[in-house]
């Protein structure tokens, strides 16, 4: 369904601009919420891929400069 057509099924059902502008706004905020939820996942990721190599090998250190450095960044 189209925009448009959502548009007009919307109008003739009675919403009005403002019931429209709320529901977009939270449709926005929902939409940041997730993009936020997956820039977390990957960071995530990225650390326990970097913490692989160091673990393996048994680098303490480079273990905990990594851990450390991920902290700061929050």
């Amino acid at each position: 369904m189209s925009i448009k057509d959502r548009l007009s099924r919307a109008v003739r059902s009675g919403e009005s601009c403002g019931d429209l502008e709320r529901r977009v706004a939270e449709l926005e905020a929902e939409v940041q919420e997730c993009r936020n939820v997956n820039l977390r996942v990957a960071e995530l990721t990225d650390l326990v891929t970097q913490l692989l190599v160091p673990l393996a090998s048994g680098d303490q250190e480079k273990v905990r400069e990594l851990v450390e450095g991920y902290h700061s960044g929050l």
